[in-house]
């Protein structure tokens, strides 16, 4: 082993890197991959959009990962690096704990070993896709990546279902696990779960389906909208003589279109808060072989395992993990050991994740849902036979439904474990409503369709713990008192501007201020209260009444208490409404006061249109976005999902910043119609490629903050007509 690095070294110092790589390749690997790559080929439109056309399905695969590569290596390199549990030996020892959390979770041997035992159909895409990014790394020795120089095929089994926020463990978080296991001592960062924060990134997604009866065409119509990071999907239309021929959104590094359509039907997920994982307080003892825990009366034996971590600049960490029959043991309560029961990665959720796009029917769609292994994710479906469909989760375990599933739970009793899942008839769902329409804006399915939604009592908590949110409310009402609608009506709807929270926050504040006794205002509080009393409650840019709301409303979300509700559920319209009632005018009004006083401070005026403050930028690829005042930017008006918007747009200032900018809400969106041929439109956040010096980088800035769609190229007659180039891998 020391001759090899002696002789690495020597490569390196005098042929470098590049040509060292290329040795170190297989000539039958590398002949392969040259072959596979006359067999794809990649058509970019005019917004950099790549159609990917190949033999087969595996060749259309090899063409994705490397079109992906092409766009932003960076990503799909930093997505697994995550799921590696490796991140630390880039970022430093700050990682340690994030890396632990998903090693204990996201089993890689599990992984290997399904890969080696996988159909050799789904072997052909896994290995594909190793190729395609490997090949791109061959043929782009420019590249250096920061960790990742060679990817194997079982790296998707680490990740299986395409969701942003796909892992749960209940209520332990990375710094329960971290003070666990030790690494407490250690300057750690954690990802940040907070619901109270008003300052947190929000992510969540909108869905909705429109049946013949709601459509003036008679022809389904179909919204896909999540709402994620910014520059966290690229736009994709993959195709193969295999029957493959799906456009969409694809997570950065994964095979599959994860929210998307093909010429029969298409699907969206938007986020769920259906309990996919518990937690249970284990009574544990040192035995004589080992640590022990009580399970019926009997003790039984703790697994333990090593796991290695190694952080940049430090030596590597060997750290002894413990497991019991429900997972792994992540934190430790009151004196009691938490294990966490949960299921995030599995070959049965790729396997789903890959056959929904190849489907051909509402049938065949409802097949793939009965494999019931997507764990974080609702679905919304519209096909072209006129189905409209809505499931509320997938993964649903089986349990007492009498409980509180959101608290930690007595492990001492196995009649608590799951008892199998349950049939995708039982889960809380609506097919083909008479309302003639789904929405699901990551809230409760007990509005999912008006008049034909699902009744709440018919089913138990645990499957619908999700409250009502102000972006449901405004869905809900748009659908019910709307006419039939076309595409462009359907995008409009979509585009609503109105921020419903405010009908219930300002006349709170109006009816507080208009009382309060004015010596105690400054001489600004009563032209605020003027200037709110008159706004409409929508988004203009040159609005100051939704500078002074948002700023105020954000302030205040952190006075007013939340109540957890039976199944862990945070009701914030409750909360409002409670809040309001509660008669706390004064202090809605002081912190009135703090805003103006604010920005006066950052502005010289309180009057400050919308639009001058909240804006998109796009100046560099990092993962940490980097933002300046001094650069161009387009002004947006678009806010916060928080308060009801539709079209979400989450923004900030930032340390050096007095501006607010865009870090995530709508990212990519589509529209579409199942008529006799597919008719549809879209967007994405800024633009499809990560690489500053590509036009196509942020090509799609101005679209964006405007609502503007443009058209898709779904046929191959179309992608030819607006082709701007072709070429193999």
């Amino acid at each position: 082993m020391k001759f090899r690095i002696i002789l690495l070294s020597l490569c390196l110092i005098f042929f470098g890197t590049n040509l060292c790589q290329a040795i170190e390749i297989n000539p039958n690997q590398l002949n392969a991959w040259k072959a596979q790559s006359k067999r794809v080929k990649i058509i970019r439109d005019e917004y950099g959009v790549p159609h990917i056309y190949g033999k087969s399905d595996a060749d259309a695969v090899f063409g994705l990962l490397y079109a992906q590569c092409e766009d932003d290596f960076m990503r799909v390199e930093m997505n697994y690096i995550e799921k590696l549990g490796r991140k630390a030996e880039v970022f430093g020892p700050s990682e340690l704990a994030n890396d632990l959390y998903i090693r204990l979770i996201i089993s890689q041997e599990e992984a290997k070993q399904e890969y080696q035992t996988s159909p050799l159909w789904l072997k052909k895409l896994l290995q594909a896709y190793a190729d395609g990014i490997n090949y791109y790394l061959y043929k782009h020795p420019e590249v250096k990546p920061a960790l990742l120089s060679h990817f194997e095929p079982w790296y998707p089994l680490l990740w299986t279902d395409g969701s942003i926020g796909a892992i749960s463990t209940g209520s332990v978080n990375q710094a329960e696990v971290a003070k666990f296991y030790g690494l407490s001592g250690n300057k750690l960062s954690y990802i940040k779960k907070n619901p109270l924060d008003p300052e947190a990134d929000l992510t969540g997604s909108n869905g909705f389906a429109v049946g013949p009866a709601k459509s003036r065409s008679g022809n389904s119509l179909f919204y896909i909208n999540p709402h994620v990071t910014f520059y966290f999907r690229p736009e994709v239309h993959v195709n193969s003589e295999q029957g493959l021929h799906v456009y969409g959104a694809v997570t950065w590094g994964q095979f599959f279109v994860y929210q998307g359509f093909n010429q029969f039907g298409g699907w969206m997920h938007t986020s769920s808060q259906v309990d996919v994982a518990d937690n249970y307080a284990e009574t544990t003892r040192e035995g004589k072989q080992g640590r022990e825990y009580l399970l019926d009366g009997k003790w039984l034996p703790i697994k333990e395992q090593r796991i290695v971590l190694q952080a940049k600049g430090q030596p590597a960490l060997s750290i002894p993990v413990y497991f019991n029959h429900r997972g792994p043991i992540m934190a430790e309560r009151n004196g009691k050991w938490i294990s966490v029961k949960s299921y995030n990665r599995s070959i049965k959720s790729l396997i789903q994740s890959w056959a929904r796009t190849k489907t051909r029917s509402f049938e065949e769609f409802q097949s793939v849902m009965n494999m019931r292994a997507n764990t974080s994710n609702n679905t919304v479906y519209a096909g072209k036979n006129g189905r409209i469909a809505y499931w509320h989760g997938n993964f649903v375990p089986k349990r007492q439904p009498e409980i509180d599933w959101s608290l930690v739970q007595d492990g001492t009793k196995s009649s608590l474990d799951w008892k199998g899942l349950h049939p995708l008839k039982e889960i809380v769902q609506s097919i083909d409503p008479a309302s003639g329409w789904i929405q699901n804006c990551n809230s409760t399915p007990f509005t999912v369709s008006g008049f034909s939604s699902p009744q709440k009592s018919k089913y138990p908590v645990y499957m619908a713990p999700d409250a009502e949110n102000f972006r449901d409310r405004n869905a809900f009402r748009l659908f019910s008192t709307s006419e039939k609608l076309n595409l462009d009506e359907l995008i409009h709807l979509g585009y609503n501007r109105k921020l419903t929270a405010f009908e219930l926050l300002i006349p709170a504040l109006v009816k507080a201020g208009e009382s309060r006794n004015m010596t105690n205002s400054s001489a600004s509080f009563k032209g605020a209260i003027d200037t709110l009393k008159r706004w409409d409650y929508h988004a203009r840019l040159n609005s100051v009444a939704q500078t002074l709301a948002i700023q105020w409303g954000q302030k205040m979300l952190l006075k007013i208490p939340r109540k957890q509700m039976f199944g862990g559920e945070i009701d914030l319209i409750q909360s409002i409404e409670a809040y309001i009632a509660s008669g706390k005018g004064e202090e809605m009004c002081q912190v009135l006061e703090i805003v103006l006083q604010d920005l006066n401070k950052n502005w010289g005026t309180w009057q400050v249109a919308w639009g001058e403050l909240n804006r998109l930028q796009r100046i560099g690829n990092q993962v940490e976005l980097t933002f300046d005042d001094a650069q161009a930017s387009y002004p947006v008006p678009f806010a916060s999902s928080t308060w009801g918007m539709l079209p979400s747009y989450n923004s900030k200032a930032f340390s050096n910043t007095k501006k607010w900018y865009g870090v995530n809400g709508n990212s990519f969106i589509c529209a579409v119609e199942f008529g006799p041929k597919i008719k549809a439109k879209s967007l994405l956040a800024g633009g499809q490629s990560g690489d500053v010096h590509s036009p196509h980088f942020f090509d799609q800035g101005q679209q964006y903050a405007e609502g503007k769609f443009k058209d898709v190229h779904f046929y191959i007659e179309d992608v030819l007509k607006h082709q701007k180039s072709a070429y193999h891998p």
